[in-house]
C-alpha cells in the first residue's frame, strides 16, 4: 500500500510481539476492504504505556490495540469504557472517537467465544472450565464464559492475587461461579471439561513449557490454548498425545481481529480474507 497524508494508524501495544501474525492478518482486511489504513506493531510493556497512548491521541490514528501484559494497566489511560469492557476489567482495542476521547472495547471475549463454540463445539452452559492466566486474555476469555452461564470457572495464575480479583469481579459483575485455585494446585481439573491456557507459558521465552502436567490430562476434556504461535504449544502437544481434543488460539484471533475492524472503521471486516491471510502464514507462505 502507499502510504499518505490521509493513512489511519493503528498499532499493536504488548510485549513480546515478534510471534504475532496480527499485523499481516489485519493489513489483509484492510487490504481486501478497500481501506487506506496501516497496522503494525510497537512492542512496549507497562513502563511506558501511559507515554506512549497520550502521544497516540495526537497522531493519526483510529485507535490502536493492546495485548499482554497491557491489557488491564492501559484502562486508567482511557476516557471511556464500553459496558462489557468495563465488567471485564480489560480492553484489547481502543478507538478514537471523533471528539478525540479513546474508548476501550474488548474484542477477546468475542473471539474467543466464537472459536470454542463454533469450532470446539462446547455450549458454556454444559461446561466446567478450568483456565490458566487471569491477565487481559484471562479475564475476558472467564467473563465472557460466566457471561453465557458457564456452570463452573475454576481459576490460577503465577500471581494469586491476580487470580482472586477476577474471581471477585466475576462473581460481582457476572454470576457467581468463579473459584480460586492456588498456584500448583491440579486437583480440579479432573472435574472440568475444557481446560484453558491464558497464562503466555508455552510462546515466547517459554516455548517448551506447560502451565500443567501431562499426567493431570484426560482424553474426554477439550483443551484450548490462547496462542496461535507456534500453534501446538507443549500444553497442546501433551494434551494431544494423551488423546483429547485441542484447539489453539487462531480462530479467536481471527473473530477478535474481524471485530476490532468493525470498531475502527464501522463497516463489515472481509473476515475470509483474514482467514485466508492466516491459513497461509501457518502454511508458511
Amino acid at each position: 500500500m502507499n502510504v499518505n497524508i490521509d493513512t489511519k494508524f493503528i498499532t499493536l501495544l504488548g510485549d513480546p510481539l515478534r510471534q504475532s501474525f496480527a499485523a499481516r492478518m489485519q493489513n489483509k482486511g484492510y487490504e481486501a476492504a478497500g481501506l487506506n489504513m496501516l497496522y503494525f506493531y510497537t512492542e512496549t510493556g507497562n513502563e511506558h504505556l501511559g507515554d506512549i497512548v497520550n502521544g497516540l491521541r495526537y497522531m493519526n490514528f483510529a485507535g490502536f490495540a493492546v495485548t499482554k501484559p497491557n491489557k488491564i494497566e492501559v484502562l486508567k489511560y482511557l476516557d471511556e469504557l464500553d459496558p462489557l469492557c468495563e465488567k471485564m476489567g480489560s480492553s484489547n482495542t481502543v478507538v478514537k472517537t471523533p471528539e478525540g476521547k479513546l474508548k476501550g472495547y474488548n474484542t477477546d471475549g468475542v473471539g474467543f467465544y466464537t472459536s470454542i463454540t463454533e469450532e470446539g463445539g462446547i455450549k458454556a452452559s454444559e461446561c466446567v472450565f478450568f483456565c490458566f492466566g487471569a491477565g487481559g486474555a484471562g479475564r475476558a476469555m472467564c467473563s465472557v464464559l460466566a457471561y453465557y452461564g458457564a456452570r463452573k470457572i475454576y481459576i490460577t495464575d503465577f500471581y494469586p492475587e491476580f487470580a482472586q480479583s477476577l474471581v471477585d469481579d466475576i462473581n460481582k459483575n457476572f454470576a457467581p461461579v468463579a473459584e480460586f485455585v492456588p498456584k500448583g494446585d491440579f486437583s480440579k481439573i479432573a472435574a472440568c471439561d475444557v481446560v484453558l491456557n491464558a497464562s503466555g507459558i508455552g510462546m515466547g521465552s517459554h516455548i517448551g513449557e506447560s502451565p500443567m502436567p501431562k499426567e493431570e490430562m484426560k482424553a474426554s476434556q477439550l483443551y484450548f490454548d490462547a496462542c496461535y504461535n507456534p500453534a501446538k504449544t507443549q500444553f497442546l502437544l501433551d494434551a494431544e498425545a494423551c488423546g483429547a481434543k485441542i484447539l489453539n488460539g487462531l480462530g479467536m484471533s481471527l473473530y477478535q481481529g474481524a471485530a476490532q475492524i468493525e470498531l475502527w472503521t464501522g463497516g463489515k471486516a472481509p473476515v475470509e480474507a483474514m482467514r485466508q491471510e492466516l491459513l497461509d502464514i501457518i502454511a508458511g507462505k
